[in-house]
């Protein structure tokens, strides 16, 4: 898997963008560093996923794995597969303390990697680790009780939130593009929801979150996951386009 940068002007299902951020790298340390200024204690991390398959590669991933963040092209298959999959959905409508799992819908130009990011550290057994009194933890306790659209108006309205993800995406390892530039790349996160044990697909571009099925373990780079992924990831190749990248959020090595 390569490491490009984010992420996709394509939100067919959130209203005509208001703000714009610069479009993120797909890089652990940069995401790292991200989340434990913005409150993610320092316990846990974001790391490169190299193979699903390989043993001895996937051996080099700390256990169990929080989240995922696949970035991938938009692809004409994706939109294809997209819009079949939400045509007879809702539109997700849920808030407040028990909704899980938490999802945000994207109304951001070029903010899906952030969106990623915060899915990641909003479920599951990470959500436990921001610490209090932090910009993530006021950002989520006025995001949280608001519906979808008052949510996202919550993101755009972060100052704190805009400034750390303009800080961010201006370290990378590539040139940043600029934050109107239309780029092909897209996050997807996965998680697993402490509620029901499901592996679950958030994108800010969707109509709300994904059902991927009963997973065993509390580890989302276990089995179960791994096939999902691998699956979104063929499915993709069949256009022609491999320059997907893979990360988690982890324990930390110290």
């Amino acid at each position: 898997m390569s490491d490009p940068t984010s992420s996709t002007t394509t939100a067919p299902a959130a209203p005509a963008a208001r703000k714009a951020f610069i479009p993120l790298e797909c890089n652990p340390e940069l995401m790292t560093n991200l989340v434990h200024k913005l409150g993610l204690s320092p316990s846990l991390q974001f790391v490169d996923v190299y193979s699903l398959t390989d043993p001895d590669l996937l051996a080099f991933v700390p256990r169990p794995a929080h989240a995922l963040l696949l970035v991938f092209p938009v692809s004409p298959s994706y939109e294809e597969h997209r819009k079949l999959e939400d045509a007879a959905r809702e539109e997700h409508d849920k808030s407040g303390a028990l909704e899980d799992p938490v999802w945000f819908k994207q109304t951001i130009r070029n903010a899906c990697g952030m969106i990623g990011i915060l899915h990641a550290v909003s479920n599951g057994e990470a959500r436990a680790q921001i610490q209090p009194d932090t910009p993530l933890s006021r950002l989520l306790a006025k995001a949280i009780p608001a519906a979808p659209l008052d949510r996202a108006r919550v993101l755009e309205n972060s100052a704190e939130l805009e400034s750390m993800h303009k800080e961010a995406a201006s370290q990378g390892d590539t040139p940043a593009p600029d934050a109107e530039d239309d780029v092909e790349l897209h996050y997807v996160c996965f998680i697993k929801s402490k509620k029901d044990n499901h592996l679950y697909e958030l994108d800010g571009g969707r109509k709300g979150p994904l059902d991927r099925g009963h997973i065993e373990d509390d580890d989302v780079l276990g089995e179960k996951a791994r096939e999902v992924v691998q699956g979104f990831i063929e499915r993709e190749k069949e256009s022609g386009r491999v320059d997907f990248s893979l990360v988690a959020l982890v324990p930390g090595f110290d």
